[in-house]
């Protein structure tokens, strides 16, 4: 992969990309809480244990209010992977994937330690948050795509069959890299989405999510995004079903009041680029923020996987300050989030200072080692 853009950051400019960060992070990861006490259930059994107007607020999962899922848990070290990259970049040996890949390696043995030991001190701050060994409904196809240490690449591609939405949930992050070109960022969401996901739907669905977070997040409007998508996608083999449901999802959003039964129009069989158009359609169609989030929750399918989604889009467009500060106040590992973000964000505009050759920043190889 070629070298990035370099972008250029003011002030004004880091405060609005600091923003859309954390606007993307915590939104996805507010999705995420909201819709884990309903994804397991129909829209009818939703309607029947929360009213005619279906899930409205947080409710209970895994033992408390604001609990979030393995999406957001993936969603983290996807950030940490990409901080880890640029750290790397001083030494030569930068390859984003891998380095990627490696963060994934960090999540799955979350999912199979009790916490944190001696055994972590060298895997930097992330892999030691307590809260994070919690196991939370891992789709098996990311724990079987990250079962060993062979990375998937495009050419050999972890589970071909799969077509489900685990890739695509985690894979906002990689439009956040502002700095970059829009191919180079469409092509790195297909190579880390291939690591577990190999069906061409499946990691096209999560590089056109990212071409989408990569254009909100540069000020663009979300229909221009989503054609900026249907732009990266037009060359790629395999495509076909991903443009489509985008299309579709655009054509939606601008006939008739946004409601369940557009959505399950939308969704199809669930399978990724499904599940990527309900949630750019709730994005496009919901009122504000929450109503979008509502949107995205309220149907027959994996409430958490759309929400996740959707709010990851809603947060990188509108920024932190959007974002319903009530839910936000009873999110889990809200504190994680934040540093993380805030990370990523001094990472990608004052990398140099943190770890180049005149950094007084020791610290910072600490949190992310290069090795």
């Amino acid at each position: 992969m070629s070298a990035a853009a370099t972008a250029v950051w003011g002030r004004a400019e880091q405060q609005d990309f600091r923003a859309r960060v954390r606007g993307s992070m915590l939104g996805g990861a507010l999705g995420d809480a909201l819709g884990a006490g309903v994804t397991a259930l129909t829209l009818a059994q939703i309607r029947t244990a929360h009213g005619p107007e279906g899930l409205t607020d947080l409710v209970p999962a895994h033992g408390r209010r604001g609990a979030v899922t393995a999406a957001t848990q993936l969603t983290l070290f996807t950030v940490d992977g990409l901080i880890r990259a640029q750290v790397r970049r001083d030494t030569g040996a930068w390859h984003p994937p891998t380095d990627v890949h490696r963060a994934y390696l960090r999540w799955a043995t979350t999912q199979r330690d009790w916490g944190p030991d001696e055994r972590r001190a060298d895997d930097g701050w992330l892999a030691r948050q307590e809260w994070l060994y919690a196991r939370r409904d891992p789709q098996r196809t990311n724990l079987l795509g990250l079962g060993d240490t062979v990375m998937g690449t495009l050419e050999n591609p972890k589970n071909p069959g799969a077509r489900d939405s685990g890739a695509l949930a985690r894979s906002a992050p990689f439009g956040l890299l502002v700095g970059w070109e829009p191919a180079l960022v469409c092509q790195l969401a297909l190579e880390c989405a291939a690591q577990t996901h190999g069906h061409p739907t499946a990691y096209l669905s999560a590089g056109a999510l990212a071409v989408i977070v990569h254009a909100v997040a540069r000020g663009e409007g979300l229909d221009d995004a989503v054609r900026a998508a249907l732009g990266a996608l037009a060359a790629r083999p395999g495509h076909q079903p991903v443009s489509d449901a985008l299309g579709r999802a655009l054509h939606t959003a601008r006939t008739g009041a946004p409601d369940a039964g557009r959505v399950s129009a939308l969704a199809g069989d669930w399978h990724a680029e499904e599940t990527l158009s309900v949630a750019v359609y709730c994005a496009l169609a919901g009122q504000d923020i929450r109503h979008g989030l509502r949107l995205a929750v309220n149907h027959d399918g994996p409430s958490a996987t759309t929400a996740t989604v959707t709010g990851a889009l809603l947060g990188a467009l509108h920024g932190e300050t959007a974002l319903p500060p009530a839910w936000l106040c009873e999110l889990e590992g809200r504190a994680t989030i934040l540093e993380l973000c805030d990370d990523f964000a001094m990472e990608m505009t004052q990398g140099p200072a943190l770890h180049g050759p005149t950094a007084s920043a020791p610290g910072w190889l600490a949190r992310y080692p290069r090795a």
